[in-house]
């Protein structure tokens, strides 16, 4: 291979250098932008600034197998970017020690807009969030005092922790912030629909037809412009016998709660399958089936779905074409998200 010195090759290689060493200036503020329309984010920005340096930070730490026991499990394994940020094709994701989780992996998208998460809303900042899978033992196994330990013996991370946060200091605090600067700016805004809504695009007739079945049938709980309203509810599924999975029960003690999980989004819902809190759906037709058909009205079933959900096969078949304009390939393969110099792109080239 032949290198081929350009004046654009000079500027990327300032911009990764700049992004890596900072020379000690003040890191890069990044503005996070709320596209056309959507309500401002509840994340709290003047805590945690984005920044060019902390965003690259928070990504390479993402994909970095060293922040679990044996090296084999950075976040990114259970969270893939051509899946949304969700694991695709595996219903319980799998973890340190050839184990498996008990819940499959939810699609990281529009986390600035979430007061809550996991399945049961345990954990109320996002800042705190990556703190529970990095110490589950049948997810990453790890202690944050040994990722500490492996970190600071890496001249690279410590130049990046100092660009970021004005000195080479590893601490949790630093760890979670900059992976939450990661996370917060992985925005799915530029799909089918979002191109609609924006006057850019038109829906074909099934995507048009589908689109009023969803508002008449699906938008109570799947709210646009997020496809979900971020709250907890039984939907019918009974529980799995060997998971024993009380979901939002567990977290606040209260039998109401029993069965109830957060309504996933439907953004990218073509390619984050399988699908629901156990990924016991592997198509979208099961899920349909099941509310049409399978569902198990018990106490804390949701009322509006109490008498389940009536859906024809034609409804089921627009339903679908709508579904599938909610597939943002921006999101899914913008280079800014991918491993740090994937394909050879700048890191931060395209981050504004």
């Amino acid at each position: 291979m032949k290198w081929q010195i350009t004046i654009a090759g000079i500027l990327i290689f300032l911009v990764i250098a700049t992004a890596f060493t900072n020379n000690g200036s003040k890191p890069t503020p990044l503005v996070f932008k709320v596209p056309p329309g959507w309500p401002q984010p509840v994340y709290d920005f003047k805590q945690n600034p984005v920044t060019l340096q902390g965003f690259e930070l928070g990504r390479k730490l993402f994909y970095d197998g060293r922040l679990s026991k044996d090296g084999n499990f950075p976040c990114a394994s259970c969270h893939q970017q051509f899946a949304a940020f969700a694991t695709y094709d595996h219903n319980l994701s799998h973890g340190y020690d050839n184990s498996f989780t008990t819940r499959n992996a939810p699609a990281l998208q529009n986390l600035a807009w979430q007061k809550a998460f996991m399945w049961d809303g345990g954990i109320n900042h996002l800042d705190a969030q990556p703190l529970a899978p990095i110490t589950a033992p049948n997810e990453m196994a790890e202690t944050v005092e040994n990722i500490i330990k492996k970190l600071s013996a890496d001249a690279e991370y410590r130049a990046m922790f100092k660009a970021a946060f004005g000195s080479p200091q590893i601490t949790t605090q630093r760890i979670m912030q900059a992976l939450s600067q990661f996370e917060v700016m992985l925005v799915s805004s530029n799909s089918k629909y979002d191109k609609v809504m924006r006057g850019e695009a038109q829906f074909n007739l099934p995507e048009s037809l589908g689109y009023a079945i969803f508002k008449q049938k699906c938008a109570s709980c799947h709210a646009e412009p997020f496809f979900t309203d971020f709250s907890y509810r039984n939907n019918g599924m009974p529980m799995d016998a060997v998971l024993k999975d009380e979901g939002r029960m567990k977290i606040t003690g209260n039998p109401s709660d029993s069965l109830k999980f957060k309504v996933p989004s439907l953004r990218n819902v073509a390619v984050t399958e399988p699908y629901g809190h156990d990924g016991r759906f592997f198509f979208l037709i099961n899920v349909f089936d099941h509310y049409r058909k399978n569902m198990v009205v018990g106490p804390t079933t949701d009322s509006l779905l109490k008498n389940k959900l009536p859906l024809s096969n034609y409804e089921i078949g627009q339903l679908t074409a709508f579904l599938y304009t909610l597939t943002d390939t921006t999101f899914l393969k913008n280079p800014r998200f991918a491993p740090p110099n994937f394909n050879n792109q700048p890191p931060a080239e395209h981050v504004h």
